[in-house]
């Protein structure tokens, strides 16, 4: 997802708490920054500062809408009149949040966004002896509850959710890390490193040589 945010430390902030509950973030100070993000990658939602150096984004996000971008906008601002929040919401907007806010609030409007152009998957997934609970992102083998982090629970859920098929490493980058990560780093290899050596023997994530990785029910 794609936070727009001129307030350095009010971005940094949501950035943060975004990041801290799973989620892929990047991040842009302006509009002209914002379009060059959106014109490059792929978003499940866009949370949008409404009052930008370049302009108010509720004219940006209606610009967005004429030419077909569907992505979810959630609108994050200090404007707070209902005139407001009905501009907001009829030029294109989907959800509207008034600062100050609540962080577990803003972490539960945005995912609800992102799950609109997401498939629904069931809120437990089981991949043999392996059992992955996404509501409350807890996972377990042979009936063990495992410690996971943010970023394992993360590429584990994307695994489970297509046993048997070769998940493309540059996917899992691109869905379990934001910009800033280097393509061609190690990151995916450690982290995957580490899951296999919790989730225990025998292994179930496999690698495909020259594709990525894929979540086996059996060894």
């Amino acid at each position: 997802m794609l936070v727009v945010e001129d307030d350095e430390d009010l971005r940094f902030a949501v950035v943060a708490a975004l990041r801290g509950n799973g989620l892929a973030v990047d991040e842009a100070a302006d509009l002209p920054a914002a379009d060059e993000a959106l014109f490059v990658n792929s978003y499940d939602c866009v949370v949008f500062d409404r009052m930008l150096p370049a302009g108010d984004s509720v004219d940006y996000v209606r610009r967005m809408r004429a030419d077909g971008q569907t992505v979810p906008v959630l609108f994050l601002t200090a404007r707070d009149t209902v005139a407001d929040r009905v501009e907001g919401l009829a030029t294109g907007g989907d959800d509207y949040l008034v600062k100050p806010f609540a962080v577990p609030e803003l972490v539960a409007r945005v995912r609800n966004l992102c799950r609109r152009i997401t498939p629904v998957r069931p809120p437990v997934v089981r991949c043999g002896t392996l059992e992955i609970d996404t509501a409350t992102r807890t996972v377990r083998r042979d009936d063990v509850l495992l410690t996971l982090t943010v970023k394992e629970f993360a590429v584990l859920e994307i695994l489970a959710n297509r046993p048997g098929e070769a998940v493309r490493r540059a996917e899992l980058i691109e869905r379990c890390w934001d910009e800033m990560t280097e393509p061609n780093s190690n990151v995916l290899e450690v982290l995957v490193s580490q899951l296999r050596r919790k989730l225990g023997d025998p292994p179930l994530i496999h690698t495909v040589r020259g594709i990525g990785y894929r979540l086996d029910s059996q060894p």
